[in-house]
């Protein structure tokens, strides 16, 4: 079974959701984790200033909401008992793909937990599918882990339950 469990954290809800199925998986196997949050320039092309850098408070804000990130998910790792690593990535310019391939490698991880925003339409020719970027990429297994379809909507975003009483 695996024995080196790779997760990349965004922070989100959906993020975090594939965060809990992977501890659980760990848990089970006692298998190691390691969290990894890629900074990711590409997301905040408008932070370029005219000269094509980024300036110095947007990355920086970049790096510190990252480092909130990995901060959150060893909270959560260390609530269920897991121990777990952690690493902050940034390579400007690449891809979240190839940044979670590349740490697949240096840390020998043996399987990649992602979560899933479901994003379609629009919103995924705009913003991209990070987890069909690390499917392609990864030179190991995958498991996406997603909200059920009934609690996305048609944009893709985590629909609150609505009760009636």
């Amino acid at each position: 079974m695996f024995k080196r469990i790779l997760i990349p954290v965004d922070g989100s809800d959906t993020s975090n959701h594939a965060l809990v199925a992977a501890l659980q998986m760990a848990r089970e196997t006692s298998a190691s984790v390691r969290l990894v949050h890629i900074v990711n320039e590409m997301a905040y092309l408008g932070g370029i200033d005219p000269y094509g850098t980024y300036s110095a408070d947007l990355t920086g804000m970049m790096r510190e909401g990252g480092a909130k990130v990995l901060t959150d998910a060893m909270a959560i790792a260390q609530s269920a008992g897991i121990e777990a690593s952690q690493a902050l990535l940034d390579e400007p310019g690449q891809r979240l793909g190839a940044s979670v391939a590349e740490a697949v490698k240096f840390w020998g991880a043996d399987l990649v937990v992602v979560g899933s925003h479901g994003r379609r339409g629009i919103g995924r020719v705009l913003l991209g599918s990070g987890a069909e970027q690390i499917l392609r990429l990864a030179p190991v297994p995958v498991l996406v882990i997603r909200h059920s379809d009934s609690e996305i909507d048609a944009t893709g975003k985590a629909r609150k339950e609505e009760r009636v009483s």
